[in-house]
């Protein structure tokens, strides 16, 4: 199942924004029952996200009665991997990132973010600079063994997972290789490349588009998209799934009440955000099936794997695309029940 056949009730309760970070550092375990670290993946640096973020945590910590400190890494899989070692209590992440946080790091999602600009999700993107003469996802496959591809985190959604499976496993490409020079980095980070002619093409989003127009309006006129890919649902909110319940709660009410007044806008406008919506793990499904895909594309064209081995691989990704398509079918038909009976009680 696409994107595309998801409906619009489906892909709003599956969905929402993206990502950031920034600054290694390993932080000791948490031992105060009174505070609360907050991890925030790695879009762009830290001093450029921390300014952002604190004007919301000051409001949650007042808010939960208990101090939220942020976590900031230089990529996605620290964030991950301090919620896997309880050095971290909750984190915003891609839905990548947090597939793996749930499957890998007792993670639980249980919120989402709404954007500002009131759209159900957001875009991958491939940009070249406004100079360049490729002018398509085939001129770019065409040219690779000439060009500096600047690609996502490993573990970004929209920067990686996306664009590896549309662009690269559905032309039989592994971009890892096919290009003279592959980089992995942030969203910003790639930007600007293209921007400074550094590298020849990148990997990027809407949401980080619409940031680099406000932050840097110079360097985002330099760039010009040459692929937009399916909807993404938005980032979600995770948790430990092991945090006590009292303080579930308070996540919960002070979350999904925020954004109500006009003084909560503008504390989230500059992260792209409205409100927050509750959520779950099934946000996810969309995700791991195109990870499935990816998974199931790179088994076809592997060589090294005899007849019945890919055959044995093969039956096992399709035995769990098969569970997570009956679980999207449950979803939309309890969408579409929902939907029947506000229909027929209005």
């Amino acid at each position: 199942m696409s994107f595309k056949a998801l409906s619009f009730t489906t892909l709003r309760r599956l969905t929402l924004p993206l990502v950031l970070g920034a600054s290694m550092a390993i932080v000791a375990p948490l031992v105060s029952a009174e505070e609360l670290k907050f991890g925030i993946i790695s879009t762009e640096s830290s001093q450029n996200q921390a300014p952002l973020w604190q004007p919301f945590l000051d409001d949650m910590s007042e808010q939960i009665g208990m101090e939220v400190k942020p976590f900031f890494a230089t990529d996605y899989a620290a964030v991950i991997e301090a919620m896997r070692f309880d050095q971290i209590d909750l984190a915003w992440y891609g839905n990548k990132s947090a597939m793996e946080a749930v499957d890998r790091a007792g993670g639980e999602v249980f919120a989402q973010t709404v954007p500002e600009n009131g759209q159900p999700g957001y875009w991958s993107l491939l940009i070249v600079n406004k100079d360049s003469d490729l002018q398509s996802v085939d001129d770019v496959l065409a040219n690779a063994s000439d060009l500096v591809f600047g690609n996502g985190d490993p573990n970004s959604t929209s920067g990686y997972l996306v664009p590896g499976y549309y662009v690269f496993a559905k032309a039989g490409v592994d971009a890892s290789t096919a290009f003279k020079r592959t980089l992995n980095s942030s969203h910003e980070t790639n930007a600007l490349a293209v921007a400074n002619k550094q590298v020849d093409v990148a990997t990027f989003n809407t949401e980080s588009m619409e940031r680099l127009e406000i932050t840097a309006p110079d360097k985002a006129e330099q760039l010009r998209v040459i692929w937009k890919s399916p909807l993404i649902p938005s980032d979600p909110l995770v948790w430990r799934s092991d945090l006590d319940e009292e303080t579930k709660q308070k996540l919960r009410d002070f979350l999904l009440s925020y954004g109500e007044t006009a003084e909560e806008k503008e504390i989230l406008a500059p992260l792209q955000w409205a409100r927050f919506a509750e959520s779950s793990n099934d946000q996810l499904l969309p995700i791991r099936q195109l990870a499935m895909f990816q998974k199931r594309a790179a088994v076809e064209k592997d060589q090294s794997l005899s007849d019945s081995d890919r055959e044995a691989r093969l039956a096992e990704i399709d035995a769990k695309l098969d569970e997570l398509d009956k679980r999207m079918g449950e979803i939309q038909a309890a969408d579409t029940g929902a939907e029947t009976n506000s229909t027929t009680a209005g």
